[in-house]
């Protein structure tokens, strides 16, 4: 990313291949599968936007939350890179992240603005953001038990897809009737903006098996459309609610779940019937990537409050304060000004 925030190359490695024998990410082999690729995946990416590595100013990296063996590797090298180029290390929150893919180059980006109430969405975190400004996060609700993601590979292991869940249900459920079974819709306590999938996963559970304990097949179509749409009108209607009761522009979604196309459909519908816009960033960019972590850390360095020499955390909470003191760091580099370096 250059130094007026435009994107120059988004390189990403997937390891989703490698854990789909094992019906989900095994951390060891995540953690060894990374320090195998990152620096290859450096050198693409240089190699991707024409520059040197003697051309970067800055580089970011994120510190947590997440898998400690992975989070570990990247921050090792990222540390090691800062400190070979003497330049500026600066730590990210993977949800804050998230977040950033709102800003990144897309004609949805063009349209965003804060304040907003915005739906990170994957496959370890369901979490409703009231976001006021760059560095000023309110959490209003959470999964209180699966995250969205977690339902989503869970249901696609009972109904025999493989990892990873989300993609394959989303395919398969083109194909079917999302009302032909009534799933249950976990709203839980009035107001509230928590969030419970448990119930859902084994609603969808206990319907297979009843099937087949009497002799049928469920039809795996119908299975995928009926709990993805239960799965999405929940999200979908908090996220409207907060946007409406707060009186914010707009709401977006992001997260590796905001892929998905029932989602964003349903977002897009309840938002315009409330009279909401909403933000919904190309599904490339739902996903994990290191675009959003450029962008978040272009945004806290551009602020003068980014979390430098950052430390693994894999619990880091969302819009807690920096473990070290906040540093000014609109000077990139050793003092000197950074020019058009990246």
């Amino acid at each position: 990313m250059d130094t007026d925030g435009r994107l120059e190359s988004n390189v990403v490695a997937s390891q989703a291949a490698l854990h789909r024998r094992y019906g989900g990410v095994v951390p060891e082999i995540a953690s060894r599968r990374h320090l195998e690729t990152v620096i290859p995946v450096l050198r693409h990416a240089l190699a991707e936007a024409g520059r040197d590595l003697d051309e970067i100013g800055a580089i970011a990296v994120t510190a947590g939350p997440g898998l400690v063996g992975s989070l570990l590797v990247g921050v090792t090298v990222a540390r090691a890179v800062a400190c070979a180029l003497e330049i500026p290390l600066v730590g990210v929150n993977h949800l804050e992240a998230h977040l950033y893919a709102h800003f990144l180059p897309s004609r949805h980006a063009a349209g965003f603005a804060l304040p907003a109430v915005c739906l990170v969405v994957s496959g370890g975190h369901t979490d409703l953001i009231f976001w006021r400004d760059h560095g000023d996060l309110e959490v209003l609700g959470r999964t209180r038990d699966d995250a969205a993601g977690e339902a989503f590979d869970k249901v696609a292991r009972v109904l025999g897809l493989g990892y990873p869940g989300g993609p394959a249900i989303d395919r398969l459920g083109r194909d079917g009737d999302p009302g032909a079974i009534r799933f249950p819709r976990a709203y839980l306590e009035e107001d509230s903006y928590d969030f419970s999938f448990s119930g859902l996963k084994t609603a969808v559970a206990t319907y297979v098996r009843r099937m087949q304990a009497g002799g049928a097949e469920p039809n795996p179509q119908d299975v995928a459309a009926s709990f993805q749409q239960a799965c999405a009108e929940v999200l979908a209607a908090k996220l409207v609610l907060a946007g409406s009761r707060l009186g914010v522009k707009g709401v977006g979604i992001s997260g590796g779940v905001a892929a998905n196309s029932v989602l964003r459909r349903e977002v897009r519908a309840r938002a315009a019937a409330a009279g909401l816009e909403a933000w919904v960033p190309p599904a490339h960019l739902c996903t994990d990537n290191a675009a959003m972590v450029a962008c978040a850390a272009w945004h806290a360095m551009a602020r003068g409050t980014a979390w430098l020499d950052p430390v693994v955390d894999p619990s880091l909470p969302l819009g807690r304060p920096p473990a070290v003191d906040e540093v000014d760091t609109r000077r990139a580099g050793n003092g000197d000004n950074p020019g058009n370096r990246s």
